[in-house]
């Protein structure tokens, strides 16, 4: 769980956009001084088969975009306000402590010529940076077409001086944003170390998409630390449950979409961190033998048996610092809290 996460996913859809038709293709220009650009292609019958195939799979599987049909959007919310569950807060107080500093390497030479906000959802995180670094665009990019829209409508009154466009896609598998929406020195921001979803490796090739696009500008990041056992355990298994609702709920939303009959009261939430490999590891499971119907088909799950729901990579400074120079980016600043449990980085 990252906040603005993902898994290979990389943005939060609600359970409507996830049911819906795909989106026209064709741009659309709002009246309300933004626009936004359609360029989603869902194949609903891949998607299918492939959450069948993982649930089918031995050790089983899902995606975390599973997580965020509506309510479990709720819930991440809420985790995202939990004592234990440090890196949303933390984040945002290193933006505000270093807010000119950063600002400073971002428009270095003037003003920034395109923001891009990837995994933009309601677009708060980059409303904080558009009065210092004032971009000539606002790129909000983001699988949930409607949500871009209520925020664009909003922001285009705000900062009349800031063109603003909306980017409705699917980047977990590749970063395809068309040419002519980047200006010169443009800079990515993908902040709430949604990074840590990814393998190390997809990690590393998702930087260098990312790279690729900014077109003399940078890229501006949230990195979650690696940490003792115990505050990381704590953060992915809070006191209160919400993480377990959390992660329970995506069986909730699975049952809905292929029509499966998972039971949550059969299952439990794990999540713990694997100080080995680096990373948190979320589970559901199962605390019965007992049999789901998916696809047509009884699969059986025995007692003990766990369906693997999400990874977070955590990384030190030079750990991430290296995977940033293997993705081509040099001129590397960073900026951490008092405890160093998350990073800011920023690579041209």
């Amino acid at each position: 769980m990252a906040d603005g996460l993902s898994g290979t996913f990389t943005t939060k859809p609600t359970v409507g956009e996830m049911n819906k038709p795909e989106f026209n293709a064709t741009p659309i220009q709002a009246d309300r001084g933004f626009r936004i650009i359609n360029q989603l292609h869902v194949n609903r019958e891949r998607e299918r088969a492939l959450l069948i195939a993982g649930l089918l799979a031995s050790p089983a599987h899902i995606e975390p975009k599973y997580f965020y049909d509506e309510l479990g959007c709720t819930l991440y919310a809420a985790i995202c306000q939990l004592d234990e569950y440090y890196p949303t807060r933390t984040e945002r107080a290193i933006f505000q402590q270093y807010r000119s500093e950063i600002s400073a390497k971002i428009a270095e030479h003037g003003r920034c010529g395109t923001f891009v906000d990837l995994g933009a959802g309601d677009c708060v995180k980059a409303m904080s940076w558009l009065p210092h670094i004032q971009p000539k665009r606002y790129l909000a990019v983001d699988i949930a077409g409607p949500s871009l829209a209520t925020a664009l409508a909003n922001m285009a009154t705000e900062f009349p001086e800031t063109e603003m466009v909306g980017l409705v896609t699917d980047f977990s598998l590749e970063l395809v944003i068309p040419a002519g929406l980047l200006l010169e020195r443009t800079t990515l921001f993908y902040p709430g170390s949604s990074i840590g979803n990814f393998t190390p490796a997809n990690a590393t090739q998702f930087l260098v998409q990312m790279r690729r696009h900014t077109k003399g500008g940078g890229l501006l990041i949230g990195v979650d630390a690696k940490k003792d056992k115990r505050r990381l355990d704590a953060a992915y298994a809070d006191a209160l449950g919400v993480t377990a609702a959390f992660n329970l709920n995506a069986l909730r939303h699975i049952n809905r979409v292929i029509g499966t009959d998972f039971v949550e009261a059969q299952w439990r939430h794990v999540g713990a961190y694997n100080e080995p490999l680096g990373r948190v590891e979320m589970y559901l499971e199962s605390i019965i033998g007992q049999n789901v119907i998916i696809d047509g088909h009884a699969r059986g799950y025995a007692n003990g048996e766990r369906i693997h729901s999400e990874n977070s990579y955590k990384y030190t400074q030079a750990e991430f610092a290296s995977m940033l120079r293997e993705a081509g980016f040099s001129n590397i600043s960073v900026w951490t809290d008092s405890e160093q449990a998350f990073w800011v980085f920023y690579a041209s």
